[in-house]
C-alpha cells in the first residue's frame, strides 16, 4: 500500500528545524533532570513496597490514603486501577526489615478500616493455614466428620475458587462457596458463622529492598547501552561504521529526549518503562535501517556519490513505509496510554513519545548525520591535494 505517490519533498532542507527543536528538547529535559536531582525512580528501582488491593466496587483511594498515611509517615503513593476496582499502594525506599513491617501495617489498617470488628476469620485475605485452622475446632463442634487431610483439601477447594475468576479474590457472598466440592450445607453453615467477607483482597504484596533496586537500575543501563553497542556492530558491518553512528547517535537522541519528557511530566521510570525504552530503541533503528537502506541501494544503481539530493530521494520513496508504520504503531500506544490505566501509563507515555521523536530523528537527524560525515571525509581527503596544489 503507497500512500504517497512521486514526492518529492527537501527534507533534508529542513532539517535545522527539527535539529533546533531536538536541542531544545533536549536542554529542557536535562535541565530538568539536573533541578530534580535525577529522574524520578519507581520502587522496581529505589525499593519499597507495593501492594495491591482489589475492592468491591471503585475504590475510595482518598479514605486509603488518609488511614494509610495515619500509621505510616513519609510519602506515600494509591494508584488506582479503575477498570479492575483495584488500587496500588506504594512506599518508599527503607531498610528491608522496615519494608516487611510496613507491608503488614498497610494490611491490618486496611483491615481495621474496611473489615469486620467482630473478630471472625476474613475470609477474602486468609490463607490456606489460616483457614485450616480456623475451621478445625468449629466443625468438629458441629458434628462434621472431616479427616485433617480432608479439611486442608476443603481450604484448597475454597480459595481456589474465591481466586479463579470471575471472582478473582473477592467473594461477594457465602452461598457462591455451595457450588465448591466439599462444602456441604453443614460446611457452610460454620463457615457462615466462622468468617466474615470484607469488601476488599489483598491480591499481592511486593518487597524490593534497596540493594535490589539499584542493582536492577544499573542492569537496565547496561542493558539499553548493550542494545546500542551491539546494534553499532551491526550497523557497522552491515553498511560502513559512518551508517551506525549515525543511527546510534539518532536513536541515543530518542531515548534522552525520552527520559527528559519523563522527568517534565514527572513521571516515574519503572522495569515497564525500562521495556517500552528497549522497545523504541529496536523501532526506531529499524526505521532508520529502512531509510539507509535505501540509500546503498540508491547509491548502488546511480553509481553517484553520496549526496543531499539522494538522501532525499531515498526518504520520499520510503516514506509511504512510514507513515503507515508509525502511525498503526502510534495509534496503538495512544490507546493503550488513553485507556490503559496506571500500571501502563509509563510504558505507553515511553512509547508515544519515543514513536514521535524516533520518527523524525530517523529523517531529521540520522540522515543529516550521515550526510555531515561524508563531506567531513571528503574535505579530508582533498585537503592534501589542495596543499599540494598551492
Amino acid at each position: 500500500m503507497e500512500l504517497f505517490k512521486n514526492t518529492n519533498i527537501d527534507f533534508l532542507g529542513k532539517k535545522w528545524t527539527f535539529i533546533g527543536a531536538s536541542l531544545v528538547l533536549t536542554a529542557v529535559g536535562l535541565a530538568s533532570w539536573i533541578g530534580k536531582g535525577g529522574l524520578k525512580y519507581g520502587i522496581d528501582f529505589t525499593g519499597g513496597a507495593n501492594i495491591v488491593v482489589k475492592f468491591a466496587s471503585k475504590p475510595p483511594v482518598e479514605k486509603i490514603r488518609s488511614a494509610v498515611s495515619a500509621k505510616i509517615p513519609g510519602e506515600l503513593s494509591v494508584q488506582e486501577v479503575s477498570a479492575e476496582n483495584e488500587v496500588i499502594i506504594g512506599t518508599p525506599i527503607k531498610g528491608d526489615v522496615a519494608l516487611q513491617s510496613e507491608t503488614q501495617t498497610i494490611i491490618q489498617t486496611l483491615a481495621s478500616t474496611f473489615g469486620d470488628s467482630s473478630g471472625k476469620l476474613d475470609l477474602n485475605n486468609a490463607n490456606g493455614q489460616t483457614l485450616t485452622d480456623h475451621l478445625r475446632g468449629p466443625l468438629q463442634q458441629a458434628s462434621v466428620a472431616v479427616s485433617e487431610q480432608q479439611l486442608r483439601d476443603l481450604a484448597k477447594s475454597i480459595l481456589d475458587f474465591k481466586n479463579s475468576p470471575p471472582r478473582s479474590g473477592l467473594l461477594a457472598s457465602f452461598d457462591q462457596l455451595s457450588s465448591v466440592n466439599g462444602v456441604t450445607p453443614q460446611v457452610l453453615n460454620v463457615i457462615k458463622q466462622q468468617c466474615h467477607l470484607s469488601p476488599f483482597s489483598i491480591r499481592s504484596a511486593e518487597v524490593v529492598g534497596p540493594k535490589i533496586g539499584a542493582e536492577l537500575r544499573n542492569k537496565a543501563i547496561l542493558a539499553t547501552l548493550y542494545a546500542l553497542g551491539g546494534m553499532l556492530v551491526y550497523l557497522a558491518f552491515r553498511f560502513e561504521l559512518a551508517y551506525g553512528l549515525a543511527a546510534v547517535i539518532a536513536v541515543f537522541h530518542d531515548v534522552i529526549i525520552t527520559l527528559g519528557l519523563f522527568s517534565l511530566f514527572n513521571k516515574e521510570i519503572s522495569l515497564n518503562v525500562v521495556a517500552a525504552l528497549l522497545t523504541l530503541v529496536g523501532y526506531s533503528m529499524n526505521d532508520t535501517i529502512v531509510v539507509f537502506d535505501r540509500i546503498r541501494e540508491t547509491l548502488k544503481l546511480s553509481r553517484r556519490e553520496l549526496s543531499p539530493k539522494i538522501v532525499n530521494d531515498s526518504i520520499n520513496q520510503t516514506l509511504s513505509r512510514t507513515v503507515l508504520t508509525s502511525g498503526l504503531t502510534f495509534i496503538s500506544a495512544l490507546a493503550l496510554l488513553l485507556f490503559g490505566g496506571p500500571v501502563l501509563n509509563g510504558f505507553a507515555f515511553a512509547l508515544v513519545a519515543g514513536i514521535i521523536v524516533g520518527t523524525y530523528s530517523s529523517i531529521f537527524v540520522a540522515s543529516p548525520i550521515l550526510v555531515f560525515w561524508h563531506d567531513y571525509i571528503q574535505r579530508r581527503k582533498q585537503a592534501p591535494a589542495a596543499a599540494a596544489a598551492k
